[in-house]
C-alpha cells in the first residue's frame, strides 16, 4: 500500500485529526516583537495591548486593561464548559546577552532609579505567542470543540501579584467561571517538541523574608564594651540549616537561602544592625509555617543568647503558595495529549523549587494544570549540555529555538481544550 502522507495518517490515527502545527511567519514576527520591546512587571502596558489587538483580530470580545495590564479575552462557541488559558506578560530586570537579531536592547529605571536591562529572560514571549496561536487554531477549527473559551495575558507574574490582582479586580465574577484552567511554562533543561507534567504539588511556594538583628555599636577593638550583630547573624546563618537538616521530615522537599547579608561601614566599627534577606521555598501549608515560624525562633533565639535587643522579622506580602496541579485534570490531558502527540512527547517530570503565581488560580477552587513546555532543540541542547554552558531561565544566554517549541505548544494546547470541551 501506498504511504499515506503524515497529515491524512494522523487523521487516521487520532480522533482529533490534528495536524502538526505550521508556525506561520507573522506568528514568529509577532513572538520577535514581544523578545524585543521587553517591559518589567506593572509597566506591561505596551505587551498587553499588543496581545489584546492580536486576540481582537482573531475574533475574541476583549478586555483592556483589567487588574493593572490585563487582558481578558472572552470567545463562546455553544453550550458547554469553560477553560481558561493563562499567559504572563512582564519581563525582567536583565541585560540579553544571547547575540541575537532580535535580541532586547530595551533599558527601565529599577525601583530603585538605576538604570538596568529589561529581558524576556523567562519565556513569557513564548507563553503569549503560543496563547495567541493556540487561540488561532481553535477559532478556526471551532467545529472540533463547544463551550466557552477564556484566555488572560497576566501581568506582574515575576513578582507574584498578577494573578491576584486580576482576581481581587473580578476575573472570576465578571466573566463566566472557568471549570479549568490550563497554562505552559518554558523549561530550559528540556528538549523542544517534548512536554512534561507534575500530578500534584508542581512548583514550591515562594516566602521572602527580612530580618534585622540589632547590637550595639561602637570601636572593634573593644568588643566587651558591644553587642555585635555581625556576630549574631553569621550564627543564625549557620543555625538556620538545622531547619532543614535537622527539623525536617527528610521526604519533604523545602529550601533556605540567605540572600543577602548587609552591615557594618569600615573595619574598626561595630555596627548597630545587620539586615539579611532570605528566600524560602516549600510545597505544602503546614512545612511552609513550620519553615516561617522556626526562622522567627532561631533568630529570636540567636539575639537572645548574646544579650541583644529582639530582631525585627518581617514577612513583606504573603508571597506565593505551591502550584498544585489536579491530579483529575492531569490525568486527564495528559491522556489526550499521548493519544494526539504520541506517548514519547510527553513525559513525567518532577517538582521545581521555583514557583509561579499560576498557583492562585487553584487556590481560588479552579481546578489547574501547569505543564512544562521543552524549548531548546535537541541538537543545541546536547552541544550545550557537553560544554557546561546551558544557561537556566533568568539567565541572559537563554533563548528557545522557537518555532519548534511554539509547534508543539500550540498543538498541545489546542489538543487538551477540543479534549475537554468535546461537541458531544
Amino acid at each position: 500500500m501506498k504511504k499515506l502522507p503524515y497529515l491524512l495518517s494522523l487523521c487516521f490515527l487520532n480522533s482529533f485529526c490534528l495536524a502538526r502545527v505550521k508556525v506561520d511567519n507573522d506568528l514568529l514576527e509577532f513572538y520577535k516583537n514581544l523578545h524585543q520591546n521587553p517591559e518589567l512587571s506593572l509597566r506591561e502596558e505596551k505587551t498587553g495591548a499588543t496581545l489584546a489587538k492580536a486576540l481582537e483580530k482573531e475574533g475574541m470580545k476583549v478586555t483592556f486593561p483589567f487588574g493593572g495590564n490585563g487582558v481578558v479575552g472572552l470567545f463562546q462557541n455553544g453550550s458547554g464548559k469553560t477553560v481558561l488559558l493563562r499567559a504572563d506578560l512582564d519581563a525582567l530586570p536583565l541585560t540579553e546577552n544571547t547575540a541575537l537579531p532580535y535580541a532586547s536592547k530595551k533599558k527601565a529605571l529599577s525601583k530603585s532609579g538605576t538604570e538596568v536591562g529589561v529581558m524576556h529572560a523567562c519565556g513569557h514571549d513564548v507563553h503569549m505567542t503560543n496563547l495567541l496561536g493556540s487561540v488561532r487554531n481553535l477559532i478556526k477549527n471551532r467545529n472540533r470543540w463547544k463551550g466557552t473559551l477564556i484566555v488572560i495575558g497576566q501581568p506582574a507574574e515575576e513578582i507574584g501579584k498578577g494573578a491576584e490582582n486580576l482576581i481581587s479586580a473580578g476575573l472570576l465574577k465578571k466573566f463566566p467561571k472557568p471549570d479549568y484552567a490550563l497554562a505552559f511554562h518554558v523549561d530550559s533543561h528540556l528538549p523542544a517538541g517534548k512536554i512534561a507534567y507534575v500530578s500534584g504539588p508542581a512548583m514550591a511556594a515562594a516566602d521572602s523574608v527580612n530580618i534585622t538583628f540589632k547590637g550595639k555599636g561602637g570601636h572593634g577593638a573593644l568588643p566587651q564594651e558591644n553587642i555585635d550583630p555581625i556576630v549574631i547573624a553569621s550564627r543564625f546563618v549557620l543555625d538556620l540549616q538545622t531547619l532543614i537538616s535537622r527539623e525536617r521530615d527528610p521526604v519533604e522537599p523545602s529550601v533556605i537561602s540567605v540572600g543577602s547579608i548587609h552591615c557594618g561601614s569600615k573595619h574598626n566599627i561595630t555596627p548597630e544592625t545587620c539586615n539579611l534577606e532570605l528566600t524560602v521555598r516549600s510545597f505544602t501549608k503546614k512545612e511552609r509555617t513550620r519553615l516561617l515560624d522556626g526562622i522567627k525562633r532561631k533568630a529570636e533565639a540567636n539575639a537572645m543568647s548574646s544579650g541583644a535587643p529582639s530582631p525585627v522579622v518581617e514577612v513583606p506580602d504573603e508571597g506565593t503558595p505551591s502550584t498544585v496541579n489536579d491530579p483529575a485534570l492531569v490525568s486527564q490531558i495528559v491522556s489526550f495529549l499521548e493519544k494526539g502527540m504520541g506517548k514519547e512527547a510527553i513525559v513525567r517530570g518532577t517538582p521545581a523549587t521555583v514557583s509561579e503565581d499560576f498557583s492562585v488560580y487553584g487556590e481560588a477552587g479552579i481546578p489547574s494544570a501547569l505543564l512544562f513546555l521543552g524549548s531548546i532543540s535537541e541538537k543545541r541542547l546536547k552541544k550545550l549540555q557537553s560544554a557546561g554552558k546551558l544557561p537556566s531561565l533568568h539567565s541572559p544566554f537563554y533563548y528557545p529555538d522557537t518555532e519548534e517549541t511554539l509547534a508543539t505548544g500550540i498543538e498541545a494546547m489546542t489538543l487538551m481544550v477540543e479534549g475537554l470541551l468535546p461537541v458531544n
